[in-house]
C-alpha cells in the first residue's frame, strides 16, 4: 500500500478511503499486504484528481465509476458498430 500511495503521490489513508468507498478492491498477499493492479491505480489516480479539485471523496468515487461505465459502454457500442459494418457494408455506406 505504501508503494502504491507513493506512486500516486497520495497517502495510504486516501487509498483506504477509496477502498471503503468500494471504488477499488485490492487483492491481498499471503502476508495480508494490499496488491493493486495498474487499472486500480489508474482509477485511484483519477479519483485523486477530482478530490484535489475540491470534489468530496464519495462524489469523486461515484464520478469515476460513472466515467468507467461510460467508457465501457462506448467500447461495446463501437464493437457492435464494427460488427454491423462488416456484416453489411453496403447498408452502412448507404445509410452513413
Amino acid at each position: 500500500m505504501g508503494r502504491a500511495a507513493e506512486m500516486l503521490g497520495t497517502s495510504q489513508g486516501f487509498l483506504r478511503a477509496v477502498g471503503e468507498a468500494r471504488l477499488i478492491t485490492p487483492l491481498r498477499s499471503e502476508g495480508g499486504h494490499r496488491r493493486y493492479s495498474r487499472y486500480q491505480l489508474r482509477i485511484a489516480a483519477r479519483a485523486r484528481e477530482l478530490v484535489d479539485q475540491g470534489t468530496p471523496i464519495e462524489a469523486a468515487c461515484r464520478i469515476v465509476i460513472l466515467e468507467d461505465q461510460l467508457e465501457e459502454a462506448q467500447r461495446i457500442n463501437a464493437e457492435y458498430r464494427r460488427a454491423a459494418e462488416s456484416a453489411n457494408p453496403a447498408t452502412v455506406a448507404r445509410d452513413g
